[in-house]
């Protein structure tokens, strides 16, 4: 990625002045305000564009897949966090944001990345499913994971990703690239060894290419989405914390399996067992 080169600020996203809002070219309190919904507003500010309604009910049923995943690694941080300072709902919030990375929430952007890879070598005189399996036997070569696959409770298909599929086929949009995200998921099986199935990392993708969601934006629907289901756990914390419990877990199931001093944990000059 390169930086710009500009020496002068500038945005197209908003501006305003003593009487008036102004966003994407829109008067804030007379035009949207009251006038359209939060996932219309973030697809206006992200493009520029009004969503069409085939882009809204896709977008939409995104956020909400992916919105709550029980006590998965960024949750118990986010809330660990606000236990240790309960004035600091930001703070705990950010924590659970700053967990999102490639095995966790980020795996859309790089499914999507796939995606867009496959389609243009299929454009290119492959077909589909040729040029999904050799992506996937060089992502192999390679030992990178192919994102998007497998799940470690859903063994056959993550439920959410037929939902979603059913979303956007039902609104109208584009299913070009779900083609490509079941190339691939049938492809896996011969070049793996296994046979992983799509998640709702690779639908939400595969879904979102096809009502022209920017792929360099696609990391961005789990984390606004997973901000709305962190401030649910956190406000449950300050009802009912369980942020020391989950420490003390931790800490009650960790195994020390490093050296230990001589005399350490000894009674009557005799070491004491280590678990």
């Amino acid at each position: 990625m390169k930086i710009g080169k500009n020496t002068v600020p500038r945005t197209a996203i908003s501006t305003s002045n003593e009487h008036t809002i102004i966003v994407r070219g829109a008067d804030l309190c007379r035009d949207l305000i009251g006038k359209i919904s939060f996932t219309e507003y973030f697809y206006l500010l992200l493009t520029g564009q009004r969503p069409s309604a085939c882009a809204t009910a896709v977008l939409n049923a995104t956020l909400v897949a992916i919105a709550e995943h029980g006590l998965v690694p960024s949750v118990q941080a986010s809330r660990m966090t606000l236990a240790a300072a309960p004035d600091a709902l930001q703070g705990a919030v950010a924590a659970g944001i700053l967990g999102c990375g490639s095995v966790i929430l980020g795996a859309s952007e790089a499914a999507g990345r796939m995606f867009l890879e496959i389609d243009e070598r299929s454009s290119n005189n492959a077909s589909l499913d040729d040029a999904a399996s050799m992506v996937v036997t060089e992502y192999r070569a390679l030992r990178k994971s192919i994102p998007g696959y497998g799940h470690p409770l859903h063994k056959e298909r993550d439920p959410r990703v037929d939902t979603l599929f059913a979303v956007a086929r039902d609104a109208g949009a584009d299913m070009r690239y779900v083609t490509i995200a079941e190339a691939v998921e049938s492809a896996i099986p011969g070049v793996i060894g296994k046979d992983l199935r799509l998640n709702v990392s690779a639908a939400i993708p595969a879904v979102l290419l096809g009502i022209g969601f920017p792929v360099q934006a696609l990391k961005g629907v789990p984390i606004l989405a997973r901000t709305a289901g962190l401030i649910a756990h956190l406000n449950e914390e300050l009802e009912q914390t369980i942020g020391f419990a989950l420490s003390y877990q931790a800490a009650k199931e960790t195994i020390y399996d490093g050296t230990l001093p001589e005399g350490y944990g000894s009674v009557s000059g005799k070491p004491s067992d280590v678990v």
